[in-house]
This record gives C-alpha cells, structure tokens and sequence, in this order.
C-alpha cells in the first residue's frame, strides 16, 4: 500500500488540523473533539449539522462556510462519529433557533445521531433530522436498511443551509430538505476500487477489462460487474436506472452532478458531463446548473456517479444564493 500519511491512526486528526490551517477564515475544530465548525458563528439562523466517516473529502467538513452547514463531525476513516462527537457540535452552533441534523442513510450514522439528538432534547435544545437516502443501486446494502445516501447529500446541504441563512425557521428548514431529498437521485461505479488505510489492501478486487456498477462510497462493491466500454455506455446504465424513479419528465428543470469517487481525472468527468447534458436534452429536460468534480468521494477510488435534482421555483432560488465554504464558492 503506498499512501501518503504518517501513521493510520492520527489520519484523521491530522487532516483536521491541516484543514484547519489550510482555513482559518472558515474553520475552526473544537478542543478535544473531530468536529469543525464556522470560524463566525451566525447568532440568528437554524444552524446545520452533517457528517460521518472520513474519507469522502471534500464531504463534510469542506462544506462548513455561510450557507451551508455550521458544523461537521469526523469519523474514523468509514466509520461513523460517536454520539458525544456529534452532541459536542449541536451544542457549539446552537442558538436557540434550532438545529438540523443532515444524516446519510448507513446504520451507524442514524443510530449515533439520533443518540446525539435525544442527548440534545433532554438539554432542552430544539432538534429536527432528516434523513437522505438518494442511491438508487440498491434497496439495502451491507451498511444500510433502504438506500444508501450519496453525492446527493451536497445538495442537501446546500439548499437548506441558504434556506437557514435565510432566516427561515427549523420546521420551514426541514421541510425545504425533505423536499430536496424527495427529487434527488444518483447511482455511481468504479474503474478501480479505493485502498483502505487500516487494511492495506483494496476493498474489493477488479480484472483488467472490469467495472463495478451501483457501488457505495465506502467501497462497497455495487450490484454488478461488466466489461469496461466507453463513457457514453457507462453514462447510459446510470442513467437508465435514475430515470426509472419516474420523477423526471420532459418539460423539467433539474441540476446535474458529475461526482468524481477521488482518484478520476477532471478530464473524464467533463467527457460524461458533455453526454449527461446531450441525453437530458433529447429528453426535454432543461439543465439549470451543473456541478463537475469531487463533492463526495471514497478515498481514491476512480469511478463517478450521476446526481440528478428536480427543481422547482424555491429549489432554484436556494441553489443559486450565494454560498462560501472551503469546498463550495457560489456568489
């Protein structure tokens, strides 16, 4: 295994220090605690928290910034924050407006948020939750009861942090996710699985000639094998599947994700881009804004997936208010 680090078990650490070195106009970590919050607290708004395993870099803590989200916790590389790591967040960012907790759909995030969240309530702090789950591959997997959430979670995270941030309250919050986590879809593969540091090895074994469709993002093998083809082919299975949800229809406006999985070139998630828009066009679906690049990642695996949100008159305005993180400018 050749991976660029000290020793496995200060990974996490050290990249948290790093980032926030790297940002301290954004950032800043709680003493003793893998948590990162807004370096400026906002003192009037429903405050956002999300999180989860290491390892999906730029996803979380590269989303903490006005608009989006106030708070992110780190957990060992694929494993969930424990609840006293996500307790620590909600109460460094509430302020008695609210909070909303921004969870994946893998069993050990739901189970230690909701733990953090029930510590919460009984301190009397006002706490909501939802739940994104945007992996149409599969129905259950290895880490989850129904689907798995994925890259779609960015969007999650940013059209409730600039309905927060604008000054909407924690019901109104929640409702405006719900709704984004209602018309998100998305569905990945790899050309080459991702190397676990803790093993050393690689989470699942491809030939040559092989790609795995439908895979997770913490190196899940997906829901098949096939011989590798070119982009266009690949672009067409995943989009086959996100168009069977039925919630996409010629007329429509939607935002387009090109999600890199961490170790694909730029240049070939631009090539899928092109086809991605050229389909969506034959289908009479209009493409308000497109994202390209590495957004929600599983260490260095090469692969992307497709996210496609539906949008309406309130989804647009929120996805084009204007946002600053370390991961995500909009202005």
């Amino acid at each position: 295994m050749k991976k660029l680090i000290n020793r496995v078990e200060s990974i996490v650490n050290e990249m948290l220090d790093g980032m926030t070195a790297a940002f301290p106009k954004y950032l800043k970590r709680l003493d003793g605690y893998d948590v990162l919050v807004r370096t400026t607290v906002a003192s009037s708004k429903v405050a956002l928290i999300s999180g989860g395993g290491s390892g999906h870099e730029p996803s979380h803590c590269g989303y903490v910034g006005k608009g989006m989200l106030d708070a992110a916790i780190a957990g060992e590389v694929f494993t969930s924050p424990t609840p006293d790591q996500v307790f620590e967040a909600i109460k460094s960012v509430n302020n008695g407006k609210g909070v909303l907790l921004i969870i994946k759909n893998y069993t050990g995030d739901i189970m230690n948020f909701e733990m953090a969240a029930d510590m919460a309530r009984d301190e009397g702090i006002d706490i909501e939750q939802v739940i994104v789950a945007d992996d149409v591959a599969v129905e259950d997997s290895t880490w989850t009861t129904g689907r798995r959430g994925i890259a779609g979670t960015v969007f999650v995270h940013k059209i409730a942090g600039a309905a927060a941030e604008a000054g909407l309250s924690l019901p109104e919050v929640k409702s405006i996710a719900e709704k984004v986590i209602a018309n998100v879809r998305s569905m990945g593969m790899a050309v080459n699985p991702c190397t676990l540091p803790s093993l050393g090895r690689e989470s699942f074994d491809l030939k040559d000639d092989e790609i795995e469709i439908g895979i997770g993002i913490h190196g899940e093998p997906g829901t098949h094998r096939e011989k590798i083809s070119n982009v266009n082919s690949i672009c067409d299975t995943l989009l086959e599947r996100i168009f069977d949800e039925n919630i996409y229809n010629s007329g429509d406006e939607v935002a387009v994700m090109i999600n890199g999985m961490g170790g694909t070139p730029l240049m070939e998630l631009f090539i899928a881009n092109k086809y991605v828009n050229a389909v969506l066009a034959s289908e009479n679906i209009k493409v308000s804004k497109t994202f390209v690049g590495n957004y929600m990642t599983s260490l260095d695996m090469e692969g992307f997936s497709i996210t496609l949100l539906k949008l309406d008159s309130e989804l647009k305005k929120l996805l084009n208010a204007p946002a600053d993180t370390p991961a995500f400018v909009q202005f």
